[in-house]
């Protein structure tokens, strides 16, 4: 491995490690153009941006540089030896497994236990994978209102964060919400002369239930998940609770907005077919699918990720369906070259106990998206260990892991996994997934801690070797 090579993962790898490190690759990204997506929605350039005066750095001694012909190469002995008591601390249960994977070229370089684990949400790499593979990183979902006579209808895009109002503080993930979109619909009438409307909607771009059939049946009703739809509003959490129907719920909010705005709606609406002859009035774009896609792995958001499970198999062609989406995402695995041993997927939020998957796959899926440009940004969507995500909270009691494991969590009833990268002492990565789906009579965060266990003892190894030369 060539010290090109080496800084795919390089300069994620080092974040939050130090203040100093955290400057000198937030300028290097600044500079370089990479927080395009962040500051922009897209691509503005890098002379378009002003690295900030406290960001600057000292120039760095020449003698004090890495090598560009630095080599690092995971030892597979160090790296069992590491694991190896906490995989065996009993508060994981009698069902535990894990692997190690090269970052570089994805062969396995540990792996134990038997068999595919109940997954939880580490489910969402492989719907992240997916819908990155497919879909273009800077697309955006766009919500339209379309009009044909007196007739509106409000055109779902599959916007998995269409809000109902502008949030009050800036959240990346959210560019559209259907109070602007009102305000712009009731501009363009009020220019044509048009002030009394009749207001459906259309939300066909999705296919299949709404809910899956391998999920439990009080998942709704316990308001752990939505009814997936092509449009909703909020999430489809309308007054407190999941609404049964988001399509509907959400034209009936939005008529509340045009009646804030001036237009008169007549009618309650009804689903529709768009009709031939309607002529778009306007629209709201969502933010791009990588800014999507971050949010969701970061929250580890269920309802975004059944809606970009649908974009993905529409991305690949098929309609937008659970079995659709699960196709895509086999395809997906298969076509990159992924272990998909005892892979079995319902859904791509990780909700359904009937899945299955492997440590192996779920290892060689973030070591296979840090190779490709289009995908490469999962791996820096990660949420880092006590500091950004569903893991801000965690490695409390693992000094060592903070700052230097990135993984994404997975949890239910007895089910707990992570699935990530690590960099050991040497400063190199290690990709793992660590996984027990038999954990019973354990509090929730006793199990965490002896999870988070395992990534950390790998940070505490100098589990590579570290070379310099041809």
């Amino acid at each position: 491995m060539t010290g090109r090579r080496a800084g795919r993962f390089g300069t994620v790898a080092m974040l939050v490690t130090s203040v100093t490190a955290l400057a000198a690759i937030t300028v290097a990204l600044w500079n370089g153009g990479l927080l395009n997506n962040l500051i922009c929605g897209g691509d503005c350039g890098a002379a378009g941006v002003r690295t900030p005066d406290g960001l600057k750095l000292e120039p760095v001694d020449a003698a004090m540089a890495v090598p560009p012909d630095v080599t690092s190469t995971p030892n597979a002995a160090a790296i069992r030896s590491a694991v190896a008591d906490s995989l065996r601390d009993e508060k994981l249960g009698d069902h535990v497994g894990f692997a190690a994977v090269d970052p570089w070229t994805g062969e396995v370089l540990n792996a134990s236990g038997p068999g595919a684990f109940v997954p939880a949400s580490t489910t969402k790499i492989l719907t992240a994978l997916t819908v990155l593979t497919h879909v273009d990183p800077q697309h955006r979902f766009v919500t339209r209102v379309v009009r044909s006579g007196n007739q509106l209808v409000l055109v779902g895009g599959g916007d998995p964060y269409l809000w109902s109002e502008p949030p009050k503080k800036k959240t990346f993930a959210v560019e559209a919400d259907i109070e602007t979109l009102a305000e712009r619909v009731a501009a363009a009438l009020r220019s044509a002369g048009v002030t009394d409307v009749h207001l459906d909607y259309n939300a066909s771009l999705f296919s299949g239930p709404a809910i899956s059939p391998a999920w439990e049946e009080s998942y709704v009703a316990e308001k752990i998940v939505a009814p997936i739809s092509a449009l909703w509003v909020d999430e489809g959490y309308i007054d407190g609770v999941w609404s049964a129907d988001p399509a509907q719920s959400a034209a009936e909010a939005f008529k509340d907005e045009l009646d804030d705005a001036g237009i008169e709606v007549d009618g309650d609406p009804r689903s529709v077919a768009v009709p031939g002859a309607a002529t778009l009035v306007a629209e709201v774009k969502s933010a791009t699918v990588a800014r999507i896609t971050e949010q969701m792995v970061s929250s580890s958001d269920n309802e975004a990720a059944e809606v970009l499970l649908r974009h993905a198999a529409i991305g690949a062609g098929r309609p937008g369906s659970f079995a659709d989406g699960v196709a895509t995402v086999q395809d997906v695995l298969q076509t990159k070259g992924i272990d998909t041993s005892g892979l079995v997927v319902h859904d791509g939020s990780g909700l359904s106990r009937r899945n299955r998957i492997a440590p192996t796959t779920l290892a060689q899926a973030v070591a296979k998206a840090s190779g490709e440009p289009r995908t490469a940004s999962l791996v820096s969507d990660l949420p880092t260990a006590n500091f950004s995500g569903s893991l801000g909270r965690r490695f409390y009691k693992e000094r060592d892991g903070r700052g230097v494991v990135r993984a994404k969590t997975g949890t239910l009833t007895e089910v707990h996994s992570l699935a990530g990268y690590v960099t050991d002492r040497n400063g190199s990565p290690i990709v793992f997934a660590v996984m027990a789906d038999h954990v019973v009579d354990i509090p929730d965060a006793e199990a965490e801690a002896a999870l988070d266990a395992v990534p950390a003892a790998l940070a505490r190894c100098s589990c590579s070797t570290r070379t310099v030369g041809p």
